[in-house]
């Protein structure tokens, strides 16, 4: 398989006539010639388009059947001269048995014939009147077509440029238990499903979530082609349905009600789907269980160039970051989660008192906006809230100024101790030159402040909360055994580039009007640990995405180095499409080198985390779902980087 794990397919919706056979075999030509110019190695187009699925009791006609064979011979003898693999859908006899079935074809070969497994009898699609449902033999049997031999059953699956293709027919997928289950527990990483489904009121939307939660539950790729303008419309219409799922997720559909040919093409990530396979041991087990191993297959490999070297779908800049349309459902969501967490862990200690720093910046804003919610789902009052601002030798009267604002508006408890005189004592206690502003400058202030917070929590016998996110974490942007540790770690769970959503998520709900303004500005502060002296202005010099880099572009290496564990080259090659524009290949390599290093080297500050809530599906805690050694070498990773340079 080439093009670093993606597999190119294309759902192909033909213009057909009823009957027409040669027309039929022009049209699909069509579509796959189209297919092929976009670079895809398999097209699926849909069922009995060879023919027209509305043929009715022509399906009883010889001449109608005999020319079917004779199309789809004439299709596998064509298919030498295409660089592409595609499915398509026709009647064939077998014995005295007629088949509702699908044809593999690819290089001048056609690879197998699928038959139709149940078959519906039920208002409009009475189809038991022509076919019969798939013969129930375990393994697949030689069949003619016009001369041509292929395997004839349902359990066998189709390898196209070593991608494991399993076949199912429109109600296959209807059913408690439809085949293309079976043959992804077999392997295929693809599933098609070669249709003929009439639209009726509502009936789209149920089959994007059947088709959706189909690949889901079976961890694969799902190509979906229905037929469209040309069939008869004398009691149905067409609509010309073309879906491509990966995952539970919808990567391209067709434009339904067109008149004329439909190609849609999307690029499904074979590499993701066989991690996610390899970590999900339910997965295994499920296959084991229900016997799906060992099914025959046919091998083929396909010819086709692609027109340009970009993947073909979409890859979000900012993985972690909902879409606008699911914002605010899964801001409110992450939020409840939060705050369900905290109020827990409050309960079972016993503990009324939460005493959290706040600075004025985004991590600190979220975890106070979250104690708040925690306090009121509860019924406690926000007073047992205790925010503590420490300014220092680098806070600015912006964060300062909002940090104040804000405890004011959401009615905590509210505590300044400057740590400047006590982290000069402490300077001259190690001999520390206070000029120097060096790691050790920094860091004292860092941990002064986390043991102003642990003294207090102790005095009032509560707890401290920390604000530090799953960003820092990765990159271990945190002082150790000072804003790295914590009583629970809230925003542990949450990324850098989904703090400011939550925020504003926050600013836009009714019950937080009261500070709406004070947040939009601490959304609009550039992010700093203010650790470093102001300018002369008293603007903030120290910015944390100068120093290591950009947090979007951070949070996507991360995203895809934990989530599917792609290599350094793939990642490179996506953030390069994805930041296309915005960054540069040399700044997009220059930070996913710093990424590795910083990684590798940053484990043991998570070696030893604080609990906090998990809220997606990426989490660094050590107790679950990231264990890995301190001492783990990058050279592997870092050797792969700088031979993309």
């Amino acid at each position: 398989m080439n093009n670093d794990g993606f597999f190119r397919a294309a759902a192909c919706v033909p213009r057909v006539a009823v009957a027409d056979v040669e027309g039929n075999a022009q049209a699909i030509k069509s579509v796959v010639k189209q297919a092929e110019a976009r670079g895809a190695q398999l097209a699926v187009l849909p069922e009995m388009c060879v023919t027209g699925y509305t043929c009715a009791d022509l399906f009883h006609n010889f001449s109608l059947l005999d020319a079917s064979e004779r199309a789809v011979r004439d299709l596998t003898e064509w298919s030498a001269g295409c660089g592409c693999a595609f499915v398509v859908g026709a009647p064939l006899r077998v014995g005295t048995a007629l088949y509702n079935c699908a044809f593999a074809i690819c290089g001048g070969r056609l690879l197998a014939i699928v038959p139709k497994t149940y078959v519906p009898n039920y208002n409009e699609f009475y189809e038991k009147r022509w076919w019969q449902p798939a013969p129930p033999e375990d393994k697949p049997f030689d069949a003619e077509v016009a001369g041509l031999v292929a395997p004839f059953g349902t359990r066998q699956l189709v390898r196209i440029d070593g991608v494991n293709i399993g076949i199912e027919i429109c109600e296959d997928l209807w059913t408690p238990a439809p085949p293309s289950s079976l043959a992804a527990m077999a392997g295929a990483q693809v599933l098609v499903n070669l249709s003929a489904s009439d639209d009726l009121i509502g009936k789209y939307s149920y089959l994007l979530s059947l088709v959706s939660q189909q690949s889901a539950r079976c961890i694969a790729g799902y190509v979906y082609a229905s037929a469209g303008y040309g069939e008869s419309s004398t009691d149905l219409v067409f609509d010309g349905k073309g879906l491509i799922a990966e995952n539970g997720a919808l990567l391209a559909q067709a434009e339904r009600w067109q008149g004329g040919e439909q190609v849609v093409v999307a690029d499904i990530d074979i590499a993701a789907i066989d991690h996610d396979r390899m970590r999900t041991g339910s997965f295994s087990d499920c296959a084991l269980r229900h016997g799906a191993m060992n099914w025959p297959v046919m091998e083929a490999t396909t010819s086709v160039c692609r027109p340009d070297d970009k993947i073909e779908r979409e890859i979000r800049p900012l993985p972690f970051v909902p879409a606008d349309d699911a914002m605010g459902s899964r801001c409110r969501e992450i939020i409840n989660i939060q705050a369900a967490g905290l109020a827990r862990r409050l309960e079972q200690i016993r503990c009324r008192a939460t005493v959290v720093g706040i600075s004025g910046g985004l991590d600190s804003t979220l975890a106070l906006l979250v104690a708040a919610k925690a306090y009121d789902r509860l019924g406690w009052d926000r007073k047992g809230i205790v925010g503590i601002t420490m300014p220092g030798f680098g806070t600015t009267g912006r964060t300062k100024g909002n940090a104040v604002r804000l405890m004011e508006e959401l009615g905590v408890s509210m505590m300044e101790i400057p740590i400047g005189p006590a982290v000069e004592q402490h300077f001259r206690d190690i001999g520390h030159d206070s000029a120097v502003h060096d790691v050790t400058y920094e860091n004292s202030q860092a941990r002064e402040r986390t043991q102003i917070l642990m003294d207090v929590a102790n005095k009032m016998g509560g707890m401290v909360l920390g604000t530090g996110d799953l960003s820092e974490l990765a990159l271990g942007w945190a002082t150790y055994n000072g804003d790295h540790m914590s009583m629970y770690g809230v925003n542990a769970g949450v990324p850098k580039t989904l703090v400011k959503h939550l925020v504003r998520h926050f600013a836009d709900e009714q019950a937080y009007a009261t500070c709406r303004d004070t947040l939009l500005d601490i959304i609009d502060t550039p992010i700093s640990p203010e650790l470093i002296p102001a300018d002369e202005n008293g603007n903030i010099t120290q910015k944390t995405e100068d120093l290591v880099g950009p947090y979007e572009l951070h949070d996507f290496y991360l995203y895809y180095t934990l989530r599917y564990g792609f290599a350094p080259t793939r990642i490179y090659r996506m953030a390069r499409q994805a930041f296309a524009g915005a960054y540069d290949d040399e700044v997009i390599l220059k930070w996913l080198r710093t990424f590795y290093r910083r990684f590798f080297q940053q484990q043991f500050k998570r070696s030893c985390l604080p609990d906090g809530p998990k809220v997606g599906s990426v989490c660094l805690s050590p107790r679950g779902d990231w264990r890995m050694p301190s001492d783990a070498s990058a050279t592997l990773w870092l050797a792969e980087v700088e031979s993309l340079k």
